[in-house]
């Protein structure tokens, strides 16, 4: 397993760019002020000890050697021993809507975008808790398996968009029936669904797979993304324009929360149900319900032990910075005297 100590000191690599930017600049600078004098060619001939090379490569070796400093300060780390670790906490699947309707702005940027970050800042709020991503719209698929790792959940998450599933509709029963079997059957941990959606539900009865799922001990919360006054739905074309979603007879299509299937899920799910808006999704009140659930030790594999070697890297830049000091910009007038390839009179 591998991991930086200092992860947020590796945003000093910006600083590569910009001082290969200056670098850029200064040749340019010194090139523009040469031909001052003269024909540039002619300038050449009577500097017959300058390098093209040598700064060039004088220079990238400070870039490596930032570069390998900048990466032994965020001090890397292998993992070298890894233990089974007992923790309390809770099952949590989260079923994400990603249908078209979802891209609709009257909840801002977007009703997704909003809810993919909710989610990220309800994953920083978790602690021992198993999670596990799904998303749907014509089709459900598990994106993440349950899991204890975060950091997997957060990545995926960033990927997805309403291409992710190749039909549209919103089948939330879909959902609901792929999330009861995502959990684990033998697991005696506490479950909890959140379902994320405007609600349009167009296939299967969501409210029966809910009941269904209840019988499993599983809890189900719902969210509402959008408002029931609705939105029309933006399509981006190829091109960049953005167009927005017609029905069969011309009409722009107008997405509506909606709510009353939300409260009823959320009913027979024992869980409860909230609505966003542009001030809060609702997130808060969900997992202080999930909180409260009992929680139950969770025995997982992670690496306890972490060895620091940024050694290896601190010796590199320092060897690079060496070569850099004993490399001088001039030729050496002595060695180039030297030419192996000269021919005897």
């Amino acid at each position: 397993m591998f991991k930086f100590g200092n992860p947020e000191i590796l945003y000093g690599l910006i600083i590569i760019p910009v001082l290969l930017l200056l670098f850029i600049i200064a040749v340019y600078n010194k090139k523009r002020a040469l031909r001052k004098y003269g024909d540039f060619g002619v300038i050449q001939q009577l500097m017959p000890l300058r390098s093209k090379a040598r700064p060039v490569l004088k220079f990238i070796f400070v870039i490596l050697a930032v570069a390998a400093l900048i990466f032994t300060a965020a001090d890397p780390q292998f993992g070298s021993k890894l233990e089974k670790v007992k923790r309390k906490g809770v099952e949590i699947v989260i079923a994400l809507d990603v249908s078209n309707s979802m891209m609709a702005e009257d909840i801002e940027p977007n009703r997704l975008e909003r809810a993919k970050r909710s989610i990220s800042r309800l994953i920083d709020r978790l602690k021992n808790d198993k999670i596990g991503l799904i998303v749907f719209a014509g089709d459900a698929y598990v994106q993440v398996p349950v899991t204890t790792d975060y950091s997997a959940i957060k990545m995926y998450l960033s990927t997805i968009n309403t291409d992710i599933v190749p039909r549209q509709g919103t089948a939330i029963g879909s959902a609901i029936d792929l999330a009861v079997r995502s959990f684990d059957s033998k697991s005696e941990l506490e479950k909890a669904l959140i379902i994320i959606t405007d609600g349009e539900n167009h296939k299967g009865n969501a409210v029966e797979a809910a009941k269904e799922a209840r019988k499993e001990g599983i809890k189900i919360h719902t969210i509402g993304m959008g408002s029931v006054e609705g939105a029309p739905i933006p399509l981006k074309k190829r091109n960049g324009q953005v167009v927005y979603q017609k029905d069969n007879q011309g009409n722009t299509v107008v997405s509506k929360l909606d709510p009353k299937m939300l409260r009823q899920i959320a009913s027979v799910g024992d869980g409860k149900f909230t609505r966003a808006n542009n001030a809060r999704t609702g997130l808060n009140e969900i997992f202080n319900a999930i909180s409260k659930m009992t929680q139950k030790e969770i025995e997982s594999k992670v690496y306890t032990d972490y060895e620091h070697r940024f050694q290896y890297l601190l010796g590199l830049a320092l060897l690079l910075l060496f070569a850099d000091l004993l490399l001088m910009n001039r030729k050496n007038n002595k060695l180039n005297k030297f030419n192996l390839f000269k021919t005897g009179m």
